[in-house]
């Protein structure tokens, strides 16, 4: 049986911009099904209702993805699916929902899940995400660290003892936290075996983390404290009012690396992956000979290692490789794959050009 005191905050504020064209503020990356018949956020939901019912899951998101956030998860309490008033990073968001938590079950322990993941062996990730919420319910922060595959530039880096053995379930100390490296430093804490990836996902007891925002982010902490209780009617507006004087800073930098007795769960093989771009996606659906991977009706002739996502037209690739084409009704996006990190400079480039249509 779950465990009462245990919750869930899905972070879904995020614009996805390197999905662009699909990915628009209204209806962004973790609402898409880009790898499956779910949405991203609705295979969060669903990994996660074993260990905690949809009854004790708050979702933090943007004013304009609620709407559609709200269709895809009516499991979720209206009232616990959260708009931000401003975007202010991870810190302000988890603190704001803890704040909330607090007045309703002083032994809340909360764990923190971005929306937008893929998790393929999702039994095997819950016994360590158990693991962890055992950790928290402790007095512990615990952190899942994701075993690296390849010496990765983009991604935060957890240092754990050596010797650490991945998928135990036993948390470890953690070392350091270490900040998106460079490929030879990357190579190094591939080769080491005890540098794991960093996934955004945080366990606490809401005491101990409301403890350490007060003291790491003060400022934030007396905003969030001067709230009125969530069942007041004078709630939306004042974090309204509220919300955007926060610190606009990351839990990773505002706590968890200046926090003291860490603790980690090093996780082995269970099918992770951020979907950070359209190359992502590529290498985690089916391909054809060719190695080319088609959404729509695709001919491909002499073409190979494409990526192609355009519904409701025939599209032909003929001589070329290594493209991604994404067709919606008012756009088409055409990159190299090895360029899918930088299609959110195309979004920027709109916004510098304020065309508001395509965003």
């Amino acid at each position: 049986m779950p465990n009462p005191h245990r919750y869930a905050l899905i972070l879904a504020g995020g614009r996805g911009t390197r999905f662009w064209p699909r990915s628009r503020r209204h209806f962004a990356k973790q609402v898409l099904n880009v790898v499956g018949e779910r949405s991203l956020i609705q295979a969060t939901l669903e990994r996660l209702k074993p260990l905690i019912s949809p009854e004790r899951m708050w979702v933090l998101t943007s004013e304009a993805l609620r709407r559609e956030v709200l269709r895809q998860l009516p499991e979720v309490p209206a009232r616990q699916v959260l708009a931000e008033p401003a975007q202010r990073n991870t810190a302000a968001a988890i603190a704001l929902t803890a704040q909330i938590l607090s007045a309703s079950d002083p032994e809340a322990v909360m764990g923190v899940f971005p929306s937008d993941h893929v998790i393929a062996r999702a039994p095997r990730y819950r016994q360590l995400v158990r693991a962890a919420f055992d950790a928290a319910g402790k007095g512990k922060i615990a952190v899942l660290g994701i075993r690296p595959r390849w010496p990765e530039t983009g991604y935060g880096y957890i240092e754990f003892p050596r010797g650490t053995e991945a998928g135990t379930g036993k948390p470890v100390e953690v070392l350091s936290f270490r900040e998106k490296p460079d490929v030879v430093r990357a190579r190094q804490y591939l080769a080491s075996g005890n540098f794991f990836w960093n996934a955004g996902m945080f366990f606490w007891r809401v005491p101990v983390l409301l403890e350490a925002v007060r003291k790491h982010l003060p400022k934030t902490a007396t905003l969030l404290a001067s709230l009125p209780a969530f069942s007041d009617r004078r709630f939306s507006a004042q974090l309204k009012k509220v919300f955007p004087l926060c610190e606009d800073i990351s839990i990773d930098y505002a706590v968890l690396e200046r926090a003291a007795g860490v603790v980690g769960v090093a996780c082995d093989e269970i099918g992770w992956n951020d979907v950070g771009s359209w190359n992502a996606v590529y290498e985690l659906l089916p391909r054809d000979p060719e190695g080319n991977c088609r959404s729509g009706d695709v001919l491909c002739h002499d073409a190979r290692g494409n990526y192609v996502d355009a519904r409701g037209k025939f599209v032909a690739l003929l001589g070329v490789s290594n493209l991604v084409v994404v067709d919606t009704p008012d756009a088409l996006l055409v990159a190299d794959r090895s360029q899918a990190q930088r299609v959110g400079e195309i979004v920027k480039l709109l916004e510098r050009h304020q065309r508001e249509e395509l965003l």
